[in-house]
């Protein structure tokens, strides 16, 4: 008080000694022993008034009105003896400034505005309001806070909760500022100075706004004005159905089951216990590889949680639910835009007590192509962590140096390792020769060699007849007595009940099914027929029959929601024929799909008939992804251009080949079982290089840090997961990480209006996380383009009117609109903020190094260098001076 006094004094004194009469601002900054120093005068009311009015409880506006009427102050009342000063108040300016870029300007529309209220708290708005267009040429300012209270400690909680209480959508604020500032200590002490943000970096540490309503809002404005967002493979709509799911009893944990033996006993006794059991049991295949045969793959996380709880409830005598991997891994980034490994670990939560199995592509992980080894034992050790827990490993050509490299990641993760043989040929046939069954028990004996927990036959194309599953089955187990056998098969042909018990009788321990209503054609064997067939036998499932028929009723409402997607729009029945052709049930529909796109739907019996005569001429190969889109590919490059195999294999030197039939036979995928084809394989090679071995063996050690660190500079949140998934998948990764920030958790929206959108006047929900539940209704859209070719969406959100501006495709390609920079191009220079040109200082051709000055953008009062990225030369200007620009509008182009 003494200091202040001091100031006050002085104040008055500098007043009177110009003498001024009016109301004004005197400023000094003050040292830590009390001297103080002057600054300057504001001849007038300054931003901070408010202060003043909330401890004094004047009203200074008001009262210099007063005084300009010609009342003096002691008939205002104020003479100094009567102010006093109560309690402690604070203002905080709330901006549309960025404090994450230097508390740069930020330009566009207020999407959302909700202020924060309540006792001691008082607003003094400015330009803020729902719609408001904040440009670049005015004051940023949009509210003033104020909150008084008893000491600084009290205001500071009251501010800290209004501002918290703020939404701002579609500009950024400095609120995130505000709010370190008000959790500082050294502030609360009142004990800040000149050098308090300069010695507090963390106060610019934020946690970023997740914005999830307003983006989730503009995905659904972007489907109903550009359409689905994830491609549609038939002209069929998602039925307009909310699936019933079965009751649960609330409060309960699930029963116990083969995962806590698992988790007690190991990989290694979890396979005692399973060979140890009496009846037969099931892996349930509906999460998984049921939808990847019949709905492309389609089946998005929000319908697998919705009967998870009731799977855990009722079937945990299962052996496992296979539930990832596979195209599954690819397709949730790719087409659903969710993270697969959210996926892992939300059906992990909802069913602990069943093991997750998962499909290992070996030295492949879940991709497509070949990776280094730290690669796929950087994935199996996640996986483990996000919950997995058995996985069956393969390799598309039975070639063991990849399945070891698989074999070796899962078991080193913790997880159990099921090593699979792919079934091809026929058992039951002398004549063929080449697939015997020596040839298997020759595979298995490497496997177990290996170190394989359980040993798995992958019947992916449905082959397995009754008599071969006997020959094969017994063989195995007179072979070993104490190591649990799975067999997995496709019902194509409609024989798979029938093959799996013949299995069961020879000594399987586990059979794949799917349930009954996500059975049959390119699918699993049905569960329901396989439990009842059972039942009072000695491999009784033990599961019951009208849990089964529950969970059946659920999927076969659900599946009417992926329309778009099923298999039965080109495929009416299972097919015997798949005997002569061998095409894998995962790829059979996923085939005739493309032969229609491709214009030869009318020839997929041709198609067929060719991926005979291509796996002939690539020499007989185990199929199985990646080895079966070879034949595949090949396959339709026959009929496209009406090629016979004896053409194909005479014109060899001289057709262009698809290029994963090239990649083949240069060893990209791995050797196949006796060879390749000679001549052909040189014919169509002709001096290519070839791969000698495994492919991945000479590849050099993935660097995850240096990856990683290029990652989280375009995408400043990524975690560890996203980073393995980017490793897998660059492009797709990088894509999902894109579309995630643009319109955040897709995968919560109802799985209808997620692919077409919902109707206009429709009212759902959307529950974006536990207690937080959305309702939201569609008004209206826009007829009338604005100038930048956007159209006004509207809707109501928990009661709210909310609108968002969407640009139309169709509409932006007859307009000029100015090209956004690429993210993740470096080369590509964009507007770090909404302004105007005032100066270009390079040319085209100039040579620029990495930080010079290249543009100077002007905007709110404040200038802004923008300096060169990288080095090297301007390849294009896209701005001329005094061009007003958005944000991210594209400057130049500078070329290494």
């Amino acid at each position: 008080m003494r200091v202040r006094d001091k100031m006050t004094s002085q104040a008055v004194k500098l007043a009177k000694h110009v003498g001024y009469e009016n109301a004004g601002t005197v400023e000094f900054l003050a040292d830590e022993t009390g001297n103080f120093y002057f600054i300057e005068v504001n001849a007038r009311l300054q931003v901070e008034h408010t202060v003043t009015e909330e401890i004094t409880g004047i009203d200074l506006v008001q009262s210099q009105i007063r005084v300009a009427e010609g009342m003096t102050l002691p008939e205002l009342g104020m003479t100094q003896d009567k102010i006093k000063p109560q309690g402690s108040a604070i203002q905080c300016r709330v901006t549309t400034e960025d404090p994450a870029k230097n508390f740069q300007p930020d330009t566009g529309r207020i999407e959302v505005f909700r202020s924060g209220e309540g006792m001691g708290i008082r607003l003094d708005g400015a330009s803020a309001f729902a719609g408001a267009i904040i440009s670049p040429y005015y004051d940023s300012l949009l509210v003033k806070v104020i909150s008084h209270s008893g000491d600084l400690s009290a205001a500071a909680s009251k501010m800290n909760r209004a501002l918290r209480e703020f939404r701002v959508r579609g500009v950024k604020t400095n609120i995130p500022f505000l709010l370190n500032v008000l959790e500082n200590q050294k502030f609360l002490n009142g004990t800040v100075d000149t050098y308090f943000i300069d010695e507090h970096p963390e106060l610019f540490q934020f946690q970023q706004s997740r914005n999830r309503a307003q983006k989730l809002l503009n995905y659904i404005g972007t489907v109903l004005v550009n359409g689905p967002s994830t491609p549609l493979a038939t002209g069929l709509k998602p039925a307009e159905i909310h699936p019933h799911v079965p009751d649960v009893p609330l409060g309960l944990e699930p029963p116990r089951g083969f995962r806590h033996i698992l988790q007690k006993e190991g990989p290694a006794g979890f396979a005692k216990a399973v060979r140890a059991n009496k009846g037969l049991l099931l892996m349930d295949t509906t999460f998984r590889d049921a939808h990847q045969s019949l709905l492309a793959t389609r089946v998005r996380t929000h319908d697998l949680l919705r009967i998870s709880p009731y799977v855990a409830h009722n079937f945990n005598q299962l052996y496992s639910l296979e539930n990832w991997g596979g195209a599954t891994f690819d397709v949730a980034l790719r087409f659903l835009h969710e993270c697969p490994w959210e996926r892992l670990e939300d059906m992990r939560k909802q069913i602990p007590n069943i093991p997750f199995q998962m499909l290992l592509r070996g030295a492949n992980a879940v991709g497509y192509t070949n990776y280094p080894d730290n690669v796929v034992y950087k994935f199996c050790e996640l996986s483990v962590q996000c919950g997995m827990d058995i996985f069956r490993v393969f390799d598309s050509l039975n070639y063991l140096p990849n399945l070891i490299v698989g074999m070796e990641a899962a078991g080193k993760a913790g997880g159990v390792v099921e090593a699979a043989i792919s079934y091809t040929g026929d058992l039951s046939d002398p004549s063929r020769t080449k697939y015997n069954l020596k040839y298997y028990l020759n595979l298995a004996d490497e496997l177990v060699k290996a170190g394989t927990h359980i040993i798995c036959i992958k019947d992916m194309a449905g082959l397995l007849k009754p008599a071969a599953a006997r020959i094969l089955i017994s063989a195995l187990r007179d072979k070993y007595p104490d190591l649990p056998i799975h067999i997995h098969t496709h019902d194509t042909a409609g024989a798979g009940v029938a093959s799996m018990l013949a299995c069961a009788e020879s000594g399987a321990d586990v059979v794949d099914v799917a349930v009954d209503s996500m059975s049959g054609m390119t699918s699993q064997p049905s569960m329901g027929a396989v439990v009842a067939t059972l039942q009072g036998s000695k491999l009784d499932t033990g599961l019951d029959l009208k849990n089964v028929s529950e969970y059946s009723a659920y999927w076969e409402q659900t599946r009417t929601l992926y329309s778009p997607f099923e298999c039965t729009t080109t495929m009416k029945s299972g097919n015997a024929d798949v005997y002569l052709n061998e095409i894998p049930g995962g790829q059979y529909t996923n085939l005739q799909f493309q032969a229609y796109s491709l214009g030869l739907g009318d020839f997929f019996e041709d198609v067929k008939k060719a991926y005979r005569e291509a796996n002939i001429l690539l020499g007989d190969i185990v199929k199985v992804t990646p080895s079966s889109k070879v034949v595949g590919d090949l396959a339709q490059f026959m009929v496209q251009n009406k090629l016979t195999a004896e053409e194909v294999f005479d014109k060899a030197e001289e057709l262009s080949f698809p290029k994963s039939v090239v990649e083949f036979l240069q060893g990209f995928i791995g050797e196949p079982y006796l060879g390749y084809p000679e001549p052909f394989r040189s014919r169509v090679l002709k001096g290519m290089p070839r791969v000698t071995g495994r492919p991945g063996a000479t590849l050099p050690p993935f660097d995850f840090a240096k990856f990683g660190s290029e990652l989280k500079e375009r995408h400043p949140h990524v975690e560890e997961r996203d980073i393995v998934s980017a490793a897998l998948y660059p492009q797709v990764t990088e894509d999902f990480l894109t579309f995630r920030e643009s319109f955040g958790p897709v995968d919560k929206l109802d799985t209808r209006i997620f692919l077409t959108g919902p109707k206009v006047g429709e009212e759902f929900e959307v529950t974006i996380a536990r207690g937080k539940t959305l309702g939201i209704k569609t008004l209206a859209m826009a007829e009338d383009l604005t100038p930048n070719g956007e159209r006004e969406v509207f809707f109501e959100m928990n009661g709210q009117l909310r609108s968002v501006f969407i640009k139309d495709k169709e509409a932006v390609k007859e307009l000029h609109i100015h090209p956004k920079a690429a993210k993740g191009v470096k080369g590509q220079v964009g507007a770090p903020m909404p302004g105007t040109v005032i100066d270009i200082k390079v040319a085209v051709g100039d040579k620029v190094e990495k930080g010079a000055a290249l543009i100077v953008l002007s905007a709110m009062k404040m200038e802004m260098v923008v300096q060169a990225p990288i080095s090297g030369i301007v390849k294009k200007l896209d701005v001329v001076p005094n061009m007003k620009l958005e944000g991210d509008d594209l400057l130049m182009t500078i070329e290494c």
